[in-house]
């Protein structure tokens, strides 16, 4: 039966028919790489490079200090689950009690949850298209089929409200958002998730709104489906401490959704992972409710590294990027090359040594992209930029 499972799960992975590159997969490849001596300018990865700021640091490590070792709550600490809860009521002013909200090891782990929750084989899920790649292999997991919801370059990497509609049928179970999204730096409107929500409602279906980059925001301004009068029962937010703090390696994010699905998430989480680390908790209580200087000096940066890598990008030909408005990846246009996403990326590595992800592995209207993260420092990006102009200058 394990061999069964582990065979169908590399069919959900081996989608399109091509090589799935996801960011490890070519975190993978790079150290190979680096091992024969050659030098990798790294844009695959949606890590900050900054560290973890200082008082946050002090206080998972007076937290080890004072004992904070042993087991916590499944369902997260008390203490966690209310600076969230506040922290959620009023950024998204609504009405949020700590027993909604669920302390998990890092936001893939909510994905996973609500579709064990809520899927079964023969539901389906409309999914932003190209979007996070989890939310379609953890779906086809559960039997479920997933329905792509187009976001055009011609649109803003927005989607067509109308054709958004059509896409309901009575085997819609969920619908995904990823708002600022995730690869193209999107950002829904609130026009965009009132058609969402209007559907959700008349239709009964839960939407899972994935809004852990809502802190990096450059354009406009972020706002939550949840906050929708009628949506707060039928949504769950996943948002948690990795983009927003530089706290990838914590592994501590969290979901917020009615009382039910939290009893669920939480009996999931005591089968699976027990609980979250009681020292990383602790740390995260000071990331909501100690000073945000640290988190606004790294938005200042984000930008000023958006605008040199958009504007780069642009300036070489053969590649149109858009302006993001929010996360920290641009998604450029590399079509003009007449070469795939994947043989694109794996060029770039091999020619160029820059490592990106191709636009594929975020599905198929992702085709004809690449991702690159400007998560690294200014220098790093300059010398990308320089290098991906004289590895396309060979195949203009």
């Amino acid at each position: 039966m394990n061999k069964e499972l582990s065979e169908f799960s590399e069919r959900v992975m081996a989608k399109r028919g091509v090589e799935f590159i996801t960011p490890l997969d070519m975190k993978v490849k790079t150290r190979a790489l680096e091992k024969e001596g050659r030098s990798i300018i790294h844009l695959e990865i949606g890590e900050p490079d900054f560290d973890t700021p200082e008082n946050i640091k002090k206080a998972g490590i007076t937290a080890i200090q004072e004992g904070y070792t042993h087991y916590a709550p499944s369902q997260g600490l008390p203490e966690l689950r209310e600076a969230a809860a506040s922290y959620i009521s009023t950024t998204r002013e609504i009405d949020v009690s700590p027993d909604e909200v669920v302390i998990t090891p890092g936001g893939k782990d909510v994905i996973f949850y609500s579709m064990m929750a809520l899927l079964k084989s023969g539901d389906e899920v409309i999914a932003q298209n190209p979007g996070y790649y989890p939310y379609e292999t953890d779906a086809k997991l559960f039997g479920a089929g997933v329905v792509p919801l187009p976001l055009l370059e011609e649109n803003d990497f927005s989607f067509d409200r109308e054709q958004f509609k059509k896409l309901i049928t009575p085997k819609t179970k969920l619908i995904t958002i990823i708002s600022p999204a995730n690869p193209t730096g999107n950002i829904f409107s609130q026009e965009d998730l009132e058609v969402i929500a209007e559907e959700a409602i008349k239709n009964d279906i839960y939407v899972l709104s994935d809004e852990i980059y809502s802190r990096i925001v450059y354009e406009g301004e972020f706002r939550s489906i949840a906050s929708i009068p009628g949506m707060k029962e039928r949504t769950i937010i996943l948002d948690g401490f990795s983009k927003t703090y530089a706290m990838t390696g914590w592994r501590l994010g969290y979901s917020v959704s009615n009382k039910t699905l939290a009893k669920i998430f939480n009996k999931f989480l005591v089968s699976s992972n027990s609980c979250v680390a009681t020292f990383t908790q602790i740390a995260g209580i000071e990331a909501l409710t100690g000073p945000q200087d640290a988190v606004e000096k790294m938005n200042a940066e984000y930008r000023k590294r958006k605008n040199l890598v958009v504007k780069g990008l642009n300036e070489i030909n053969g590649i149109s990027c858009r302006m993001p408005k929010g996360a920290f990846y641009a998604f450029p246009n590399i079509k003009k090359f007449g070469m795939g996403s994947n043989e694109f990326a794996l060029y770039l590595l091999n020619e160029a040594g820059v490592a990106v992800i191709p636009g594929s592995t975020f599905g198929e209207m992702g085709e004809g992209y690449i991702r690159i993260s400007y998560a690294t420092s200014m220098d790093n990006l300059e010398e990308a930029l320089n290098r991906i102009k004289k590895a396309t200058e060979k195949i203009s």
